[in-house]
């Protein structure tokens, strides 16, 4: 057996030997067109035996060699694939809100993808530039490429949909992955610093079924972009948050960008000298789709000018109103990690006749201390913060009804005096 193998090795290293005798006579004494017109027509037989067509996508295009898009795109989308299915595989962290570890193809790697029940192959690869290039940016001489290999038969769905798909599903992952901002302004410019708020729509303060209806309401906005470009409107939405300060509309505001990773442009509009400035700031604003969310807030929704806050410029008002019974168990599960406690009924009560801020209600169940029965504490001095409230809001009622009373006897004594004056001319 071990004889039979030598001599199968010796073989094929006789005829690996001969085309190569054979390849360097044929480039030597062949002359070039006839060398071209062969390679031609080489060419045209291999493509009727070999069904398979591939399609290269280099990582540098253009005179200045930037980085492709397409590639990028391509680079994201293989990333989960290759994750899963490649051998060997190349780690880097991305600079995101979470600093994750992404997995990709490392070179010469291959993985299969499908789409529609149609296979296809994925290969990486690279090579080094023999040319020099002049170029205002640091290019390295490895040229790196992905080439995407298929039957000829699904030319066109993969020359379309399939392409579409990866160029789509990759710029959403670049999105997911990347480093969320916050932009506030100066003056007419924006500047930036990295968006990191931990808010969620599960740790918000705010009755469920509230939450819910805003959760369906912005995924809803975030998938209509073909309904949007079907009824001939720009992609955007705009909501009115209101209430008594500290009821959370901020942080409402952080835990909608973090649900649709969206970056947040702080605009102050008491900055902004005129209305080209506003122009140029709103122009300048941009997300990977092209959507808009614009979010208003205000103290008082009643001082408002109507046309400001009217339908298809706010589309959806929410008002942020005083710490309820729902709004109270979900800070009690965050701040005390509890879902039920014999003083819950009180507290219940009390929020029902007292007016008291989500702010409110969270300083006084953040544990000033790590004692046992921590719990109890936090919430006899929500208790007690209530009472108090109670006390105060019917205290300022009687001081109100006393000033209502008093300004009442006032004009009473303006209406007798006047009834005095007429009586004393003889009217």
């Amino acid at each position: 057996m071990l004889m039979e193998s030598k001599e199968s090795l010796a073989q094929l290293g006789s005829y690996l030997g001969g085309l190569m005798f054979l390849w360097a006579i044929f480039q030597q004494f062949f002359p070039n067109q006839l060398r071209n017109y062969l390679e031609k027509y080489s060419q045209r037989l291999a493509s009727h035996l070999y069904p398979y067509i591939q399609i290269r996508f280099n990582e540098l295009t253009g005179e200045r060699l930037m980085r492709s898009e397409a590639y990028s795109a391509i680079e994201n989308y293989l990333s989960t694939n290759s994750s899963l299915h490649a051998k060997r595989l190349k780690a880097d962290v991305v600079k995101s809100n979470n600093q994750s570890l992404v997995l990709s193809m490392d070179d010469h790697e291959e993985v299969v993808d499908e789409f529609k029940g149609v296979k296809l192959w994925w290969a990486s690869g690279k090579n080094n530039s023999k040319t020099q290039t002049v170029s205002f940016y640091q290019v390295s001489d490895e040229r790196r490429y992905y080439i995407l290999t298929f039957h000829k038969r699904h030319r066109e769905l993969i020359v379309g949909a399939y392409l579409n798909h990866v160029l789509k599903e990759g710029k959403a992952i670049k999105v997911r992955n990347r480093q969320r901002k916050l932009y506030t302004n100066h003056g007419s410019y924006w500047s930036h610093v990295v968006f990191q708020h931990p808010a969620t729509f599960q740790t918000l303060a705010l009755e469920q079924e509230k939450k819910q209806d805003i959760i369906d309401d912005l995924i809803a906005f975030s998938q209509a972009e073909e309904f949007y470009a079907r009824i001939g409107r720009a992609w955007k939405r705009g909501y009115l948050l209101y209430g008594p300060p500290g009821t959370g509309k901020s942080t409402m505001i952080s835990a909608m960008a973090n649900l649709l990773n969206y970056d947040i442009y702080d605009l102050e509009l008491t900055a902004v000298r005129d209305n080209t400035d506003l122009r140029r700031l709103l122009i300048e604003t941009s997300t990977c789709g092209g959507e808009r969310i614009i979010v208003f807030t205000t103290n008082y929704v009643e001082k408002l000018d109507p046309a400001l806050i009217r339908k298809g410029r706010m589309d959806k008002h929410i008002e942020l109103s005083y710490c309820g019974f729902e709004a109270f168990k979900v800070l009690a599960k965050n701040y005390l990690c509890i879902e039920d406690h014999p003083l819950f009924s009180t507290i219940g009560k009390l929020l029902g006749e007292a007016k008291i801020t989500p702010a409110e209600v969270a300083e006084h169940l953040m544990p000033k201390k790590i004692v046992s029965g921590q719990a109890e504490i936090s919430l006899k001095s929500l208790i007690q913060g209530l009472e108090k409230a109670k006390q105060d809001e019917k205290l300022k009622a009687e001081e109100e009804e006393a000033k209502k009373k008093a300004l009442g006897d006032k004009n009473e004594d303006k209406h007798q005096e006047s009834k005095c004056d007429l009586k004393s001319n003889g009217y």
